[in-house]
């Protein structure tokens, strides 16, 4: 499997990741610097060039939000691996529509829920509180954070970490400090 590294922005914000190949032109070409190196390296004819693991942009990127795809293992990891009915953790959760899809529901974020298998059958083709159900929280659409987005790469690039997590509370603590 080949390395990859890590794509900051020039404020240090992580853009996306890439192929170390990728990273590697783009600090030749004097497009980006090397913040953290992954110990390996390029022999040139007459240089050794370290490989990179965390490459900052010279230029900032202005790029839209990102938002986190609705997937059902998305849904679930919103609802924290539990039925939003019973509270119950369960590793054999379903997708439940909280207003049915047949009476125009739709599959998006707001409408969708982790739901036990008992729970979904009680409930049914009927709305919650027509089933005598509650839901334990409503259910919305998650902020898309370098956490969620990077964060199936963290056990792999422990090296990462501090630009991951850190941005998260970089950030955090900057939006507070504005209010």
């Amino acid at each position: 499997m080949e390395r990859s590294a890590l794509v900051l922005n020039q404020n240090y914000e992580p853009l996306n990741v890439c192929p170390v190949r990728r990273a590697f032109v783009l600090v030749y070409h004097g497009k980006a610097e090397i913040i953290e190196a992954s110990g390996d390296s390029i022999l040139g004819v007459d240089t050794r060039y370290p490989l990179p693991s965390v490459i900052r942009l010279h230029q900032p990127v202005k790029r839209p939000r990102p938002r986190v795809r609705l997937t059902r293992n998305e849904v679930f990891a919103r609802d924290h691996q539990r039925c939003q009915y019973c509270g119950k953790a369960d590793d054999q959760l379903t997708l439940d529509h909280v207003m049915p899809r047949h009476r125009g529901g739709g599959h998006e974020w707001e409408n969708l829920v982790a739901a036990c298998q008992a729970c979904n059958h009680r409930k049914g083709g009927r709305t919650p509180s027509e089933a005598h159900m509650r839901l334990l929280q409503e259910p919305v659409r998650p902020t898309a954070t370098p956490a969620a987005l990077f964060g199936q790469y963290l056990e792999r690039y422990q090296e990462w970490q501090p630009f991951v997590i850190g941005w998260l509370d970089r950030a955090t603590r900057a939006l507070y400090a504005a209010s």
